[in-house]
């Protein structure tokens, strides 16, 4: 019998799994990995909370999915007013720059800001572990505001690369706007309006800039129109940058300056990991699978793998479905089959759990199947009867039955 209990996203399962075979060493905030369900918006989420408030965590450690990812290299930003010149001279010109201060970056960050007052400053120097940021407190005579920097790198050209700078989908997180501008040093910044709480339960805004260079260095801005991120009242109906100013300050040479004095991590290796097998699209993978002729498709997550999305319709009212595959996940099996599992003539495991939707409006449920082979390869599809995480029921139940999402989950096609 399926269980019937109320369980957790299986997407923030296989995120804390991630996150335990990296070795990242911090316990990242589960609620928010569970409201950013979309890899680009669950991946930027995820930085941001570990990076730039109390720098739990640091991307030149620890990407998703057992990406380490390293720091080191060097950008081709022309250079600005507030540069942390380890030595006197650039990068270019020294293979291992000085490291740069957290009190340096604390500086840049103050120097670089418009007139105002800078306090409750923290920071980590690029020779501090896990990595370099910077935070503190901006009024710029209106209301104060929350507002930080993370540093890092990503495998230039990777996927991880593309999909920090793309916007991501309203399925999983609310925001009034979105772009994406590409700089004449080729560097990409993506500038997104949006809210803390994907529920829209306050009124805090979070406002941010994700730069990348063509030599991947990541540079991330937040801010907030309020003192903190969370449990702070509203200061301010806005954050206090324009995106035009925080493009500005994402592409100030100061923070390239920071990650090229970034030490590498001995025997980490950068850039998503290669997969055993080659990875297909999973929405239209998802979207090939479904009855014939049922079901309409209002929105999906693109060609990304891995994880993917549909919102789907039959005439009833929408669903979102999303499904995450994954490969060489035997070590955490234990954790994600417990004992009203099933196992297969042929060593696949499944579990159902149905119960209600932990993050979702009024009336929302939750079915999910998860598989695994007994090599490790892992699908695990998800449904919902509400075209969103937090929005409330459009039906009473979801639009395919357990049988047709166990159907879908054990398809050979995820494994082509």
């Amino acid at each position: 019998m399926p269980d019937v209990e109320q369980h957790s996203d299986p997407f923030e399962e296989q995120l804390s799994a991630d996150l335990r075979r990296a070795g990242a060493g911090f316990d990242a905030d589960r609620t928010a990995l569970v409201a950013a369900g979309a890899v680009r918006g669950r991946r930027r989420m995820l930085r941001r909370r570990a990076l730039v408030v109390g720098g739990a965590a640091s991307l030149a450690l620890v990407g998703l999915g057992g990406a380490l990812l390293l720091p080191g290299g060097n950008g081709s930003a022309p250079r600005d007013e507030a540069s942390v010149g380890t030595s006197g001279h650039s990068p270019t010109a020294a293979p291992a720059p000085d490291p740069v201060s957290g009190d340096a970056l604390i500086r840049a960050l103050e120097k670089l800001l418009p007139e105002g007052k800078f306090s409750k400053a923290q920071a980590r120097g690029t020779d501090e572990k896990p990595g370099p940021y910077v935070s503190g407190v901006y009024d710029d005579g209106k209301g104060a505001a929350a507002i930080g920097v993370s540093l890092g790198r990503v495998e230039p050209g990777s996927d991880e690369a593309r999909q920090t700078t793309e916007c991501p989908g309203k399925v999983f997180m609310h925001y009034d706007a979105c772009g994406r501008t590409r700089l004449p040093d080729g560097s990409v910044v993506m500038v997104m309006q949006g809210y803390e709480y994907p529920d829209r339960r306050v009124d805090t805004k979070w406002w941010s800039a994700e730069l990348v260079t063509p030599e991947g260095q990541h540079v991330g801005i937040s801010e907030w129109n309020a003192a903190a991120e969370k449990d702070a009242p509203v200061t301010r109906s806005e954050p206090p940058l324009s995106p035009a100013e925080l493009r500005r300050l994402a592409a100030a040479r100061v923070w390239r300056d920071a990650i090229d004095a970034t030490p590498e991590v001995p025997g980490r290796t950068a850039g998503d990991p290669t997969p055993t097998r080659p990875a297909v699209a999973v929405a239209p993978t998802l979207r090939s699978l479904l009855p014939k002729g049922r079901f309409t498709v209002s929105e999906d997550s693109g060609d990304d793998t891995g994880f993917g999305y549909l919102v789907v319709d039959d005439g009833k009212g929408r669903c979102l479905v999303q499904v995450n595959v994954q490969d060489d996940m035997s070590d955490v099996a234990g954790d994600l089959f417990g004992s009203g599992s099933e196992t297969l003539p042929d060593g696949t495991r499944v579990a159902v759990h149905q119960g209600p939707s932990e993050k979702g409006g009024a009336g929302a449920v939750m079915w999910t199947v998860d598989t695994m082979r007994g090599d490790g390869r892992r699908v695990v599809i998800s449904e919902l009867n509400s075209g969103a995480p937090h929005d409330a029921a459009t039906r009473g139940t979801p639009a395919l039955t357990v049988e047709q999402l166990r159907t879908i989950a054990l398809s050979p096609k995820w494994w082509r």
